[in-house]
């Protein structure tokens, strides 16, 4: 978006790109920013309520306060340098040379009969042309995270881009997979002093080569000829790579909770859930998967087996994310039972049992209930949890400031499991590249104590997979 290629440019501001990140205005290298009074009056309609986006919008406000300080009129005509880092933004993100300009004067340029109203996309669209026309102003750019306000300004003539600087990757495509099918002639290749030996029943294996280079730590390793090899990477370095050989939680013998893994990918799935080592597990995949059935299991059995965690905390995005939950009486927990449909849906699964009859199976779900709880993502800013196998499904819904907020709640002992699928995003203005699980997975995939995987294969039933590929 800022590439140099073109020469200096003004961008011109939407107020969405500042709800989504309060220092957008920093991040545009030596280009110019020019913000309408519009934007200014949108923001301040929007800075109330303990919303994500209302905190951003205070966020930008204190940023703007700070620039305009001391500032005369005939400065503010003449744009106000962002060559200084401010307060609240980290140094390495410092901004260049650019200049803030604010519309300090009515900006006559009639808009197109077709366009009626006085929206205020309409303005922006009115101030943009108003811009473009004037001969003292370097190439105007419209930057908005609303497409049909980029889709109208294309229309008009006015270039208009989306927000790329929270941009995790270029293509959901290039998303790290968390698995690698080693080649046929692997252990040829790569036999060069190789040692190996047992540990705890398993089998490890130190080994040089040149695949090791772009191998990540936990990063599952399969090779298709072999049904019967898989491994995790458990360190990777400049002194060559330490593999070990997974356990097979494929058997009745190895099962989890009554659930077993039915293709390679789960298998890797629970290895990673049950290992006290990982602290922080990402599993991705489509509907039917078994995301949330598998951690589910893990997690019971690390909490009413095992007593490794206390309890089992699980919550997920409520669509607007950070808004009020709504009018519903009862406790908070009562409040999310109308999103939780699939935690119980998974637990009807874990505790179907002829043991015991009708008795077993109630008291069964009353020392689940017990050791299980539904809390809302609107109440974990400032908590943290101790010794707790927390899971977060839909995270796909997040932004990455919102990942960042819950993954540091984390304390001592604790587990954070993020479920999702990136290809069913409800939260308006991400994307499959921008999504915070998106940026978690990026971020995390070189920290030791973390593991990640794409789970392909769907096992819910015949009729569900038959949908998923030809609906």
């Amino acid at each position: 978006m800022t590439s140099t290629e073109y020469g200096k440019r003004l961008f011109i501001l939407d107020t969405n790109v500042l709800m989504h990140d309060p220092s957008a205005i920093f991040r545009f290298q030596e280009h110019d920013i020019y913000i309408p009074m519009i934007v200014l009056e949108e923001l301040d309609r929007a800075k109330k309520g303990l919303s994500e986006v209302a905190r951003n919008v205070r966020q930008v406000s204190r940023f703007l306060d700070e620039i305009l300080a001391g500032a005369a009129e005939n400065a503010i005509r003449a744009g106000l340098p962002l060559g200084t880092a401010r307060k609240g933004l980290n140094q390495a993100l410092a901004p260049r040379s650019g200049r803030l300009f604010f519309q300090t004067e009515e900006l006559a340029h009639a808009l197109p009969a077709n366009l009626p109203g006085a929206s205020a996309d309409n303005s922006i669209l009115a101030t943009a042309l108003a811009l473009q026309h004037d001969p003292g102003r370097p190439p105007v750019t419209l930057v908005s995270k609303d497409i049909n306000l980029r889709l109208k300004a294309r229309i008009l003539g006015v270039p208009a881009e989306d927000y790329h600087n929270d941009q995790v990757l270029d293509d959901a495509d290039l998303i790290y997979t968390g698995l690698e099918e080693l080649p046929a002639d692997f252990w040829d290749s790569h036999n060069k002093n190789m040692e190996s030996w047992q540990e705890n029943g398993r089998t490890l294996y130190r080994i040089h080569g040149p695949l090791i280079k772009k191998w990540h730590p936990n990063q599952c390793l399969i090779m298709p000829e072999d049904a019967h090899f898989s491994a995790l990477a458990r360190e990777v370095g400049e002194q060559g790579a330490l593999i070990e050989t997974a356990t097979d939680y494929t058997t009745a013998r190895h099962s989890v909770w009554g659930i077993h893994a039915r293709n390679p990918e789960q298998n890797f799935a629970l290895n990673l859930l049950l290992d006290p080592e990982i602290d922080f597990v990402t599993l991705l995949g489509a509907a039917g998967t078994g995301k949330t059935l598998l951690t589910l299991a893990a997690g019971l059995m690390q909490t009413l087996d095992e007593n490794r965690y206390k309890e089992i905390i699980m919550t997920r995005v409520t669509v607007p994310v950070g808004e009020d939950i709504g009018f519903l009486p009862g406790t908070e927990e009562e409040k999310m039972t109308p999103w939780m449909g699939a935690l119980m849906d998974n637990l009807e699964v874990l505790t179907r049992s002829d043991i015991g009859g009708e008795w077993g199976r109630e008291a069964t779900n009353d020392l689940l209930r017990n050791r299980i709880k539904i809390r809302s993502l609107n109440f974990m800013r400032g908590r943290t949890f101790l010794n707790r196998f927390l899971i977060l499904d839909e995270a796909q819904n997040l932004t990455s400031k919102q990942m960042k907020t819950l993954i540091t709640r984390a304390g001592p002992g604790t587990k954070i499991v993020c479920l999702g699928n990136i290809a069913q995003i409800d939260t308006p203005y991400l994307t499959e590249t921008t999504s915070g699980l998106t940026y978690a997975v990026d971020r995390f995939k070189d920290w030791p104590h973390s593991g990640h995987i794409i789970l392909r294969r769907g096992e819910r039933s015949r009729l569900a997979d038959f949908a998923s590929d030809f609906l």
